[in-house]
């Protein structure tokens, strides 16, 4: 299709007037990438003779205007910008037609992004201005839709300190100069409507900074990325149909801290490497729900671009990682989960980010997501950036992420990471390398406001979720609602009951009498939050050793130790969380790169007595955890506990009471020496006659000993007495009437 001269009628006088040039400035600033209005510039305007247009295609051999079936060819007026003032008393509905090359193949007729009005509202921009727009994903980014009749993505992004910002992608050659944003003012917005750009088109963000230099960002809000080590942004649109409507509608019935929690935190790279998440949810929901877990943990999921960071370090906060597969993909894993009765929570770190120079760091080129003072800005520890939690509009995009996650893909719950090292302005600093607050403390007054807005808006935006800390210090009222003063997550990780029942049990039984505070220290503290008792993946790597390994003594008695231990850990007040590889008594520590140890499963390796043998116990501690009330309906009540032996150092045993809400008991008893001790004396409440075993962990069928009791136990004034098996806890119910 070659271009030819308008057929419109000629102006009168003596010849069409030409298009008055660029100002200078105007023009430099425009092909430099710093302009901050180009829509002034480019488009279609009313002036003195008609209408003025003006394009700007670089490498581009002719542009032509296509208005009412008339095509006016604009002049050349170099460096890719084409213009003419054509007789049009009104700017018409037009189209451009760019020619590229010769013959019809190298024209293309396309609307002119310089022709629309902005495509984000007054309001949105003053939420954004405010700090309090919840659904900042659907403001920022790129975002498919129809405007003013045209089907395109809208382009925006925050950048307050930038000169100019362009859009850059496959759909131009990664060249920026074709498609320069506007600003919107003083929200620091930068916004321009591509029309034909859509799903699967990758772009960046061409920043000039105010200094002048020139780079390309991608987006903070891409809710898609290029599979890393490369790292484009993607526009995406989702089509997944939700069916997990029932789910949803009841997930919030019970309380949490009043319904059975029982998690399996999960790498998902690596639980079977090689699985796309399509491929994951036909095999995860099946293994999860028959070991009887209420829920999953994944290791962060959003996008980050080394793996070996296992997630900590994300660059995408809005995007789940595409070493997986699409954003819908991994919302069909989310509800394949829901629809087997599973609940999801990810893992969520708003602590830091990498300083990778295409992503958040500097992202303007001055600091904006982390503080511009470097003793803030460098997190110490890890060789990242701390985000900026005083800027309104920092705390706003990951308030609006934590949104984003419950809203978008259903999940269930943040486990927010390193809490503590947001709380404390000293954290892993010396003196002189931080300064204190208003008060003279060392709290991070800002960020308890943001983890407290945090808590706030994801409980009344998605009724039903969680939120749960990693927090590894005493810091008052974790789990205590905003309202109270407290920071507002719904549970925390134990790390102290984690820390000291580990360092028991490490111990050989022998020296065990020495620690045995170490096992009951935590009741001096289990209601003071809502807790989790976490045996993470953080426990199974950098040469701590894997749960079964930390055990004393020879493989029958680490595999005894290892039962016995998660018995105790599942009768304990307090919600569980238990890292895989570690439910079948993984030897060897985890690799995120080869994943747990299936193969000793195999029953060609014989492993029924071994790993089988825990797996089924962890089985098994789930079903009669979730079908006993007493295990976890009073889990921050502390008239849901009672001691029965407390203090037999001497024999190395443990033995509690767990009552549900109607005062039913459970009898829960471990005996942490290698000796079996028979006739053992130990109360119970008066008025229950009977008494059996509902599980032991020395049964053979777990791999143990089967010192067991199969009859009745009738309690004689007031106790029963029986056998106590050798490394072993063991599980008592009254016998109904």
């Amino acid at each position: 299709m070659a271009l030819r001269d308008s057929s419109l009628p000629e102006p009168s006088g003596p010849s069409r007037p030409t298009a008055p040039p660029l100002d200078a400035a105007d023009r430099g600033r425009l092909l430099a990438g710093a302009h901050h209005d180009p829509h002034a510039l480019l488009g279609a305007r009313p002036v003195d003779g008609g209408t003025l247009f003006r394009a700007l295609r670089p490498h581009a051999r002719a542009v032509a205007v296509l208005a009412d079936g008339v095509r006016s060819p604009l002049a050349p007026e170099g460096d890719g910008l084409f213009a003419a003032v054509l007789p049009y008393p009104e700017v018409p509905s037009y189209t451009l037609l760019v020619e590229y090359g010769d013959g019809a193949d190298g024209v293309h007729e396309v609307h002119d992004p310089y022709r629309f009005p902005p495509a984000l509202g007054e309001f949105d921009l003053h939420l954004i201005r405010e700090g309090r727009h919840e659904q900042l994903w659907k403001a920022l980014g790129a975002e498919p839709m129809t405007h003013e009749g045209v089907a395109g993505t809208r382009f925006t992004v925050w950048a307050p300190n930038a000169q100019g910002v362009r859009v850059a992608g496959d759909f131009t050659c990664w060249d920026g100069t074709q498609f320069p944003m506007r600003s919107l003012g003083a929200a620091g917005v930068w916004e321009v409507f591509l029309p034909g750009v859509g799903d699967g088109a990758r772009y960046k963000f061409e920043i000039t900074s105010r200094y002048g230099g020139r780079f390309l960002k991608a987006d903070p809000m891409a809710r898609r990325t290029e599979v890393p080590p490369a790292t484009a942004s993607i526009v995406t649109v989702s089509r997944h149909e939700w069916a997990d409507a029932r789910w949803m509608a009841h997930r919030g019935d019970v309380p949490v801290h009043e319904a059975p929690f029982s998690v399996y935190e999960v790498h998902l790279p690596s639980w079977r490497p090689g699985l796309t998440y399509r491929e994951l949810a036909e095999r995860l929901p099946a293994y999860v729900g028959d070991l009887g877990f209420t829920h999953v943990e994944f290791m962060p999921v959003a996008e980050h671009p080394f793996g070996g960071s296992w997630g900590y370090q994300v660059t995408g906060f809005y995007a789940p990682t595409s070493r997986l597969g699409t954003p819908d993909d991994f919302r069909y894993l989310v509800d394949a989960l829901h629809r087997a009765g599973i609940g999801v929570i990810m893992d969520w770190v708003p602590a830091h980010f990498p300083k990778d120079d295409w992503a958040l760091a500097r992202f303007d080129g001055d600091p904006l997501y982390e503080p511009g003072d470097e003793r803030r800005a460098e997190h110490p520890d890890w060789g990242t950036y701390e985000f900026d939690l005083g800027r309104v509009e920092v705390r706003n995009f990951l308030v609006a992420n934590a949104v984003y996650w419950c809203e978008e893909f259903h999940v269930d719950g943040l486990r927010v990471d390193a809490v503590a090292s947001m709380l404390y302005l000293d954290y892993s600093r010396d003196s002189g390398q931080w300064t204190p607050n208003v008060f003279g403390g060392r709290e991070d007054l800002d960020a308890v406001a943001f983890l407290q807005e945090m808590n706030a808006t994801v409980y009344r935006r998605a009724p039903g979720v969680v939120t749960i800390a990693e927090e590894s210090t005493a810091w008052d009222g974790v789990t205590r609602p905003t309202d109270s003063g407290g920071l507002g997550f719904g549970l925390k990780w134990n790390m102290g009951w984690m820390h000291d029942s580990l360092e028991y049990i490490r111990h050989e039984p022998v020296h065990r009498k020495y620690h045995h505070n170490e096992m009951t220290f935590s009741m001096v503290y289990a209601y003071s939050e809502n807790y989790v008792l976490p045996i993470s993946h953080d426990e199974v790597v950098h040469g701590k050793r894997s749960l079964v390994s930390k055990m004393p003594g020879d493989w029958w008695q680490q595999r005894a130790n290892h039962r016995a231990y998660l018995a105790f850990m599942w009768a304990h007040p307090g919600k569980q969380l238990l890292f895989m590889g570690q439910e079948f008594a993984q030897g060897a520590e985890w690799s995120h790169a080869d994943g747990p140890d299936w193969w000793l499963l195999d029953p060609g390796y014989g492993a029924e007595a071994d790993h089988r043998g825990v797996r089924d116990l962890v089985r098994d501690l789930n079903s009669a955890y979730r079908a006993r009330p007493a295990l976890w309906q009073r889990d921050t009540d502390p008239a849901g506990f009672q001691w029965v032996v407390g203090d037999a150092a001497e024999d190395n045993v443990f033995a509690f009471l767990r009552f549900d809400a109607e005062a039913r008991p459970l009898l829960a008893v471990s005996n942490l020496s290698p000796v079996v001790r028979p006739g053992y004396r130990l109360s119970v409440p008066k008025g229950l006659p009977v008494w059996q075993e509902i599980l032991n962990t020395d049964s053979a069928r777990y791999g143990g000993g089967d010192v067991v009791s199969r009859g009745p136990l009738l309690a004689d004034d007031g106790a029963v007495r029986l056998t106590l098996p050798p490394l072993g806890t063991v599980w008592l119910e009254p016998v109904a009437p």
